[in-house]
């Protein structure tokens, strides 16, 4: 029998998630699907599935399996703290929570779980765990067969940015998939951050500073410097440049080289992060599909690495309020 899956939230992301649940995944079946959009919703189910405005009584549902959270990041946190009242496992979407004390609920609430039935039903969703080429990335840096890592160079640009974005959602929105790739990548632990911002783009609105500079000093000694630009116009890319003694390995992916501009997104570069992380999120929904449909612990992140990337955007918050002082991050 599939697993039958509700999936709350039926904006970009969600929508994403039922098309790949209906279409690509060996296992599933999505059986309900809520958003406060009613019309939204309906638009996004397949036509055998149940559609309510009530996440909740999708969770509660006889019909539901397992939960994918794809709601506003405001909502992650409570949403997951039911799934756990019903026992259901549940995949949420990154971050787990916009704040620290909102993960640390969650996280405490995941170990009393753990530690009642030996099993955590918390998945969260840092797809690019499962990227091939964040995957590659990892295995070449691990490997060092160009020596040891010493700095890492990262480019995160975007079309625009969703309506609201402020300087400190887009740290704890978008560049939290850096703040948790970095020490996944390098096998250390970021311990230091700071934010700096020169001219912005007449594209950010009031609250945004746009593009934004910050650096990563992990553990290990290992600088990285992140270029996030979320109003870059033209369309989507991302990079990774690890720099080590004896060479350099950079992410691959589908982005052609050359100019970048406004009017180039049609025939070189998409529009947003779906196409070029088309394969993470397949690859990350299959596994944790198989893995429950096994009753084996999915290999997806979990709370934990969730509050750990909650504190670094905390750290990178403060400095950001400290122009760009060096902030030490503080792990719990």
């Amino acid at each position: 029998m599939p697993i039958r899956v509700g999936v709350i939230g039926a904006g970009i992301m969600g929508a994403d998630h039922i098309r790949n649940l209906s279409s690509n995944i060996g296992g599933a079946e999505v059986t309900f699907v809520a958003d406060l959009d009613a019309d939204r919703a309906a638009a996004a189910a397949p036509s055998s599935a149940r559609i309510t405005t009530d996440p909740s009584e999708l969770i509660h549902s006889s019909e539901v399996d397992a939960v994918v959270v794809a709601s506003h990041d405001s909502t992650h946190a409570a949403l997951v703290l039911e799934c756990f009242e019903t026992m259901t496992p549940v995949l949420c979407e990154k971050p787990l929570a916009p704040t620290v004390l909102e993960s640390l609920e969650v996280v405490a609430a995941d170990a009393d779980m753990v530690a009642a039935t030996g099993a955590s039903l918390l998945s969260l969703g840092f797809m690019r765990r499962f990227d091939p080429g964040y995957v590659a990335l990892r295995q070449a840096v691990r490997g060092r067969a160009q020596g040891g890592p010493l700095m890492v160079h990262c480019i995160s640009r975007n079309a625009a940015a969703a309506p609201g974005t402020t300087a400190e959602s887009a740290i704890t929105n978008s560049a939290i998939h850096e703040l948790d790739i970095i020490p996944w990548l390098l096998g250390s632990p970021i311990t230091e951050v700071s934010w700096q911002a020169g001219n912005s783009t007449r594209h950010a609105e009031a609250e945004l500073r746009d593009p934004a500079f910050m650096t990563l000093r992990t553990a290990d000694g290992t600088l990285t410097t992140l270029e996030l630009f979320l109003n870059a116009q033209y369309g989507y890319t991302t990079r990774c440049e690890v720099v080590s003694e004896r060479g350099i390995a950079a992410l691959q992916n589908s982005a052609l080289l050359g100019i970048e501009q406004e009017g180039t997104r049609q025939e070189q570069i998409p529009a947003d992060w779906r196409p070029r992380f088309a394969d993470a999120y397949r690859l990350q929904l299959q596994a944790w599909i198989s893995a429950l449909a096994a009753g084996d612990k999915p290999s997806l992140a979990g709370a934990q690495d969730g509050l750990n990337a909650a504190l670094v955007a905390q750290a990178m918050i403060q400095s950001l309020h400290s122009d760009g002082t060096a902030t030490k991050v503080k792990y719990l």
